[in-house]
């Protein structure tokens, strides 16, 4: 759990170890930081709402909270997984434009239409009360990681040597993969049935469009990266998110 927080938030955890072994007890916690996470972003929105703000206020501050929390590093590699997969160019030369510092045209692009449907979902969550969007925001965060749990399973290598995505990626079986992302998904519907007004069939179907599309996506990366890298997990973990929050923002 140190590892976790440690590597996906802000909060100043020591890892205590850097081996493959923390980082597997690490990536399976992920979930649980996430829902961590996207709990409290959620908590923020909803004491905005509450004070009198507008839910899209209250979706801005749940999504600015957020990007804070992990000092940005997923919408980072969205930005770069997103430039990389635009620039057509063969994998190695592909993953030497992931690694530039600047944002392309392609990262430019998809981090504002990703923030921009991330805070409008969640702003039509918090439209049908406070519950209903701090439970949403927490579910994105939960799925998010879950998707990156799921990609950390064995068979899916890492794109290059070195760098957090190499440390973390092939630790799980993918039977533990799996079935991390099916407890999060009965947590899911779990949370439908309990908080927010929400129902167990929307909330389960948010969590297997997450799923889905971030397996898509992975998917893609192996085919024209050839692997994983610590960017692809930040992508992965964005598109999980904003898919849910797609699903929750409709009734």
């Amino acid at each position: 759990m140190r590892f976790a927080v440690g590597v996906l938030s802000v909060v100043p955890v020591r890892a205590g170890r850097w081996d493959r072994e923390a980082a597997r007890g690490g990536m399976a916690a992920a979930p649980l930081v996430g829902a961590g996470v996207g709990g409290f972003g959620g908590a923020v929105g909803a004491g905005i709402q509450q004070a009198g703000g507008s839910g899209l206020l209250a979706g801005i501050a749940a999504v600015g909270v957020g990007a804070l929390l992990t000092r940005g590093l997923h919408l980072d590699g969205l930005a770069d997984t997103a430039d990389a997969l635009g620039s057509g160019k063969p994998p190695e030369q592909a993953l030497d434009v992931m690694k530039r510092s600047d944002i392309g045209p392609f990262g430019v692009v998809t981090l504002v239409l990703v923030l921009l449907a991330q805070t409008a979902s969640l702003a039509a969550c918090y439209a049908h009360g406070w519950t209903y969007g701090l439970t949403a925001a927490a579910l994105a965060g939960l799925m998010g990681r879950a998707a990156i749990t799921a990609a950390c399973r064995r068979g899916v290598p890492a794109a290059r040597p070195g760098g957090l995505g190499a440390m973390v990626a092939e630790v799980l079986p993918p039977a533990t993969a799996w079935t991390v992302a099916a407890a999060c998904t009965a947590a899911a519907a779990a949370a439908g049935t309990c908080f927010g007004g929400l129902t167990w069939l929307r909330c389960t179907l948010a969590a297997l469009t997450a799923l889905t599309c971030a397996e898509a996506l992975l998917r893609r990366c192996r085919r024209r990266l050839s692997g994983v890298t610590g960017d692809v997990f930040g992508a992965l973990c964005e598109t999980a998110a904003t898919a849910a929050l797609l699903v929750l923002s409709t009734r």
